[in-house]
């Protein structure tokens, strides 16, 4: 005998998750390794709606029997690996084993998906695409692993109607315990190496971001991203744009190029590349993927120009804070790995004062050491990368100024002196590093960095 549907996590998609389960007539229990305050109070919340909540539980299956049964799903945190040893024997016993996403998918049928996925970009991508429909009067809401889970969305759909549009940021975790989802177009931005400490290999978190595409209708890539473009073979229908003169990706002709200033396309002139009054090369990317997007959702280049005109920009990416003594503050927290942290570099001009550290990834730090020995007078470091990084810089010969400090409302501080000593533009965030060895996550880390910049005397 089956019994209730058990929900692995207690963050915010584990919570929408098994709320979306109650509203749909399911019991559930949610479970979770951790125990503490925080936790505690969240589960006395949830009990409070129906919610059987359990602290404590190890990830081992025992921990999912009731009265000696198995459940007859399980719905797991996008932190936990799929591949986890107590997930597999779930499965082997015939337990379905899913992520939020799924169950998203499955209550918010039949709307319209747009999926977006890659290594960096997918943020800003989603939040204009987002921009783009909501702006053009559809209903176009976005979730996914841009704030608002899946989850919490479809539960809010479930009394109303269902939007035309739905525009979900779907990292490599949330892909691979969602293997229905089947967006009607897909993007993908960029692929780089990252996660492979959950991965394992380049080739592995590969192959996970291109399950999602494959299920789409229609496919949006970046022929300018380098292992895009190696693997351009496997997507023969795909509508690839390019920031530059038109040319064909693997055989086929780029969908929208740039031509003097213009973002162009078959039938001519779409709209000016500086409607997006954001800096860097890859923001130009970012605007031909969601203008690429906005034409498959019958938008024209007029209602698009309006709309990049109104953006706002992405929090915690290349977020400009203020100007404060002739010195700009930049907060680019989402930069979690050294990919990301180089188009920061690449986008401002120098000299910079830079603010690097967290916990380390795995990846190819080199790009990302020469640009800062370009555009960087000072690096301020720190967190629990602060040796790795210090070695790093070192090595590389890094010609300017090298300082330490254990947490962040130290290191801005010495970061605006320094610029001042230095002559330096910009103070920039940019760190390089997942932020879990201080902060909740990088949302948390960049906000208490404008903070601390907000408050500067």
């Amino acid at each position: 005998m089956r019994q209730a549907v058990v929900v692995f996590g207690l963050g915010r998609s584990g919570q929408g998750a098994a709320r979306l389960l109650l509203a749909r007539g399911e019991q559930v229990r949610l479970l979770d390794s951790a125990s503490g305050p925080d936790l505690q109070q969240r589960a006395d919340r949830l009990a409070a709606e129906g919610i059987t909540v359990e602290l404590g539980c190890p990830l081992v299956l025992s921990s999912f029997l009731d009265e000696g049964a198995l459940p007859a799903r399980v719905v797991v945190s996008p932190g936990i690996p799929f591949d986890h040893p107590t997930l597999a024997q779930l499965r082997d016993r015939g337990v379905a084993v899913a992520g939020e996403m799924e169950l998203a998918w499955e209550a918010l049928q039949p709307s319209r998906w747009i999926g977006i996925t890659g290594t960096n970009g997918k943020t800003t991508v989603t939040s204009l695409v987002g921009h783009l429909l909501q702006q053009a009067g559809l209903d176009a809401p976005t979730c996914g692993n841009i704030g608002t889970s899946a989850a919490e969305l479809a539960l809010a759909c479930l009394e109303g109607r269902r939007p035309d549009w739905l525009v979900a940021e779907l990292s490599s975790f949330q892909i691979e315990a969602a293997p229905s989802v089947a967006p009607a177009i897909g993007v993908w931005t960029t692929l780089t190496p990252d996660h492979l400490d959950r991965h394992g290999t380049v080739e592995r978190y590969r192959a996970i971001k291109a399950s999602l595409l494959r299920q789409c209708e229609r496919q949006v890539l970046n022929g300018d991203d380098p292992d895009l473009r190696a693997h351009a073979a496997d997507w023969a229908n795909a509508d690839w744009v390019v920031n530059g003169p038109r040319r064909d990706v693997g055989g086929t002709p780029a969908c929208l190029w740039v031509e003097n200033g213009w973002v162009m396309a078959d039938e001519g002139r779409l709209l000016p590349v500086e409607a997006l009054a954001m800096p860097g090369a890859h923001n130009r990317q970012n605007l031909l993927l969601a203008t690429a997007v906005g034409r498959h959702a019958g938008l024209d280049g007029p209602t698009m120009e309006a709309a990049f005109r109104s953006f706002p920009g992405v929090p915690h990416r290349l977020e400009r804070i203020r100007e404060h003594g002739g010195i700009t503050y930049y907060n680019d927290s989402k930069a979690t790995n050294y990919d990301a942290a180089l188009v920061a570099l690449q986008s401002l001009d120098g000299p910079l004062v830079v603010l690097a550290g967290g916990r380390a990834k795995r990846g190819e730090p080199a790009s990302w050491l020469a640009a800062l020995a370009e555009k960087a007078g000072a690096v301020v470091l720190f967190g629990e990368a602060t040796p790795t990084f210090a070695e790093l810089l070192g090595a590389s010969a890094f010609p300017g100024r090298i300082e330490q400090r254990e947490h962040l409302d130290q290191a801005l501080p010495l970061a605006a002196q320094l610029a001042g000593e230095l002559g330096a533009t910009s103070v920039l965030l940019s760190p390089a590093c997942a932020s879990f060895d201080q902060y909740r996550d990088f949302e948390q880390r960049g906000d208490h960095f404008r903070e601390l910049v907000l408050a500067l005397p």
